[in-house]
């Protein structure tokens, strides 16, 4: 009687601790995710939006019509999607969702073009992904996270420029995609992941010392290139445009609808950048206080930009059931276009065929509704200028 209660009392302790070893199993994606705030994937939602709502030729894989999302705080799995779309030479591409539970018959798609070198910093692509691999190393100490996010940062480095810019795609050079590229937070995502890399974070104190050298010197060379693509006209600064030419600075036309112009949303992510470094020299306080003087004389008033209910329309890249029509209104707050004209400084849009036009009224539908041609961002820039002036600009 002692011998069977004494083998039931060892079973029972042996399926007690088989079941917590399971119940950790299954929460093995949930590793100190209170650490992990929902934000941390808020980064990767430019190319999750073109994965799920644009059209796009160049897609490996397509969402299924019932894709479903790990939850944020299922950190292994995103972490396991992150490895999965990194390229062979560090890279990733763009526009897919790092949280989507891919079928495997859409794993293997992907596993089949590791090689291919279509590799970019465009709507969040790979800066996004190693932030949060950094993140996950941090919390799991598993080293292939470590290592995946090490082999990112060379890539990063090898897609430099002499001058310090990075291009919108590393290597395929062709085209715009080569030009120095600050449109969809592409150099200034690079810039800040390189910035508490320079600062020794805590999470990231594995980096060796020569490695941090070397990041330290691009990411110094990267403020300057920066300060070098500032539009000068007449003698005086202004801001910025979404792309420069990668060899003399000058602003450069990208898509049919991108012209060269002085751009407001990106520029105001880069002053903005230029505001978060501790005692600015006296190039980098010139280049804050020439963009808020741009704002501040650039900014419209009296209008505001309402979506309407039109007819469903499919098009090539989107489908929409809406339109956009700017209002007059004499309360609402300064506004912003995306684009003003170089020299004459006119608000300026364009239609797909690259003719340039005046007003969102001459812009086609499909234009319309497909891009973002008003802005607010640079008021974010006015509203933190007095705080950032009383403490750099006393003396």
């Amino acid at each position: 009687m002692k011998s069977i209660f004494n083998k039931h009392h060892s079973m029972t302790i042996v399926y007690f601790f088989l079941a917590l070893i399971l119940a950790n199993c299954a929460d093995q994606n949930k590793i100190r995710a209170d650490k992990l705030s929902m934000n941390d994937t808020t980064e990767f939602y430019d190319s999750a939006h073109h994965w799920y709502d644009i059209n796009d030729e160049e897609k490996i894989i397509t969402p299924n019509s019932d894709q479903k999302k790990y939850a944020s705080s299922e950190i292994i799995n995103i972490a396991e999607n992150i490895l999965l779309f990194q390229k062979s030479n560090g890279g990733w591409p763009k526009n897919y969702d790092m949280q989507a539970m891919l079928t495997e018959e859409q794993k293997q798609a992907v596993l089949k073009t590791k090689n291919k070198l279509n590799t970019t910093f465009d709507n969040g692509a790979t800066h996004s992904q190693l932030n949060y691999l950094v993140k996950v190393y941090s919390l799991t100490k598993v080293k292939k996270y470590k290592d995946a996010f090490l082999h990112g940062i060379e890539f990063v480095l090898s897609a430099q420029y002499k001058n310090g810019g990075w291009p919108q795609f590393y290597p395929d050079a062709k085209g715009y995609r080569k030009y120095i590229t600050f449109n969809d937070g592409a150099m200034i995502g690079i810039m800040n992941l390189l910035r508490k890399i320079v600062n020794r974070t805590e999470e990231l104190s594995f980096i060796t010392d020569s490695l941090h050298e070397k990041i330290n010197l691009a990411y110094n060379k990267g403020i300057e290139c920066i300060l070098n693509c500032q539009i000068e006209e007449n003698g005086e600064l202004t801001t910025w445009c979404q792309q420069h030419d990668n060899v003399d600075f000058r602003p450069q036309n990208a898509r049919s609808f991108e012209p060269a112009a002085i751009c407001n949303g990106e520029s105001s992510s880069i002053v903005k950048f230029l505001m978060s470094l501790d005692n600015p020299n006296e190039k980098i306080v010139k280049s804050i206080n020439s963009a808020v003087k741009w704002f501040e004389d650039s900014r419209i008033y009296g209008i505001r930009v309402d979506e309407i209910k039109a007819p469903k329309t499919d098009y090539m890249y989107h489908t929409t059931k809406n339109d956009k029509v700017v209002v007059e209104d004499s309360g609402a707050q300064p506004i912003w276009t995306r684009y003003y004209e170089l020299g004459t400084h006119k608000p300026m849009f364009c239609n797909r065929d690259g003719k340039v036009v005046y007003s969102l009224q001459q812009v086609e539908r499909e234009r319309r509704t497909g891009y973002a041609w008003y802005v607010y961002d640079p008021q974010e820039v006015l509203d933190l200028y007095s705080t950032w002036a009383d403490k750099w600009l006393k003396n």
